[in-house]
C-alpha cells in the first residue's frame, strides 16, 4: 500500500478505543438503526450496509447482544428514532483537510457545534467539496499482529484472494485495504478463515498527508479532534495530519 499507514502504534490505538468504548457503543448503535432503517432488513446478508456497521462493531468488540437488541429495536414498530446523514467539511490548523461525518435528528444543533469546534481551534468550516476531493473511500481492516503469530505472507494471500486490493504489514498491524464496494465479502472471508480485526470500516483516505510543525497547531488540531469525536452526533472524522 503505497501512502501512510496511522496503525503503527497499535499499542496505543487499542488504549484509545478502549477508553471510549462505551461512546464508540452508542454511536455504533445509532449506525445500525440507520442502517436498518434504509436498508429495510435487519438481516446483514440482505443489508449491504447493515453488514459493513456490523463488522465495524465487532472490531471494537461490540457484544453480539448489543448488536441483536439494538436491530431488534430499529425494527420495532415503536422505535421513532430517527436520524439524518450529514457531512461537513473544512480545513483545521495548517491546512489540514477535515471531513466530519455526523447522524443527527436535529441540524440546528449539530452544525453550530462542528462549526465551534473549528473556530475555537483555529479551522474553518468551509463548503461541501472543499476537501473530500483529496481524499479516497477505501474498505480498511486492520489485523493484529503484536504477537507474531500470524504469517505476513500467508495473510498477504488470504486477503488478496478474498478480493482485497493491497496490503501492508505496519510493525504489528496488518493493514488490508479494498474497494469499498468488496469490503462486506473480504470482511467475510478473512473472518471465515479464522482472522479477527481491530479495525474494519470503510474510511475516506487521504491522497496526501500534513505534518504539523507548530506546537500550537499541534495542540490545536488534537483538540479539533477531540472536541469533535466528544460529540454525540458526530460518527467520524477523517483527516489527513500526519501524526505520528
Amino acid at each position: 500500500m503505497s501512502g501512510h499507514s496511522k496503525w503503527h502504534n497499535i499499542q496505543k490505538t487499542k488504549g484509545a478505543a478502549d477508553a471510549k468504548r462505551s461512546a464508540a457503543f452508542t454511536k455504533i448503535a445509532r449506525e445500525i438503526i440507520v442502517a436498518v432503517k434504509e436498508g429495510g432488513s435487519g438481516d446483514p446478508n440482505n443489508n449491504s450496509r447493515l453488514a459493513t456497521v456490523i463488522a465495524k462493531a465487532k472490531a471494537v468488540n461490540m457484544p453480539n447482544d448489543n448488536i441483536k437488541r439494538t436491530i431488534d429495536k430499529a425494527l420495532g414498530a415503536g422505535n421513532t428514532d430517527s436520524y439524518e446523514a450529514v457531512t461537513y467539511e473544512g480545513y483545521g490548523p495548517g491546512g489540514v483537510a477535515v471531513i466530519v461525518e455526523a447522524l443527527t435528528d436535529n441540524r440546528q444543533r449539530t452544525a453550530p457545534e462542528v462549526r465551534h469546534a473549528f473556530d475555537k481551534c483555529n479551522g474553518n468550516l468551509g463548503a461541501i467539496g472543499c476537501v473530500s476531493w483529496s481524499f479516497d473511500k477505501k474498505g480498511v481492516i486492520v489485523i493484529d499482529n503484536e504477537d507474531g503469530e500470524l504469517d505476513e505472507e500467508t495473510v498477504m494471500m488470504d486477503a488478496l484472494d478474498a478480493g482485497a486490493a493491497d496490503f501492508e504489514a505496519d510493525g504489528p498491524a496488518l493493514e488490508i485495504t479494498c474497494d469499498p464496494d468488496a469490503f462486506n465479502d473480504v470482511v467475510k472471508a478473512l473472518e471465515e478463515k479464522g482472522y479477527s480485526f481491530v479495525n474494519a470500516d470503510v474510511e475516506m483516505v487521504p491522497q496526501n498527508y500534513i505534518t504539523l510543525s507548530g506546537e500550537g497547531d499541534v495542540k490545536n488540531m488534537q483538540k479539533l479532534i477531540d472536541m469533535l469525536e466528544d460529540s454525540d452526533d458526530v460518527q467520524n472524522v477523517w483527516h489527513n495530519w500526519d501524526n505520528d
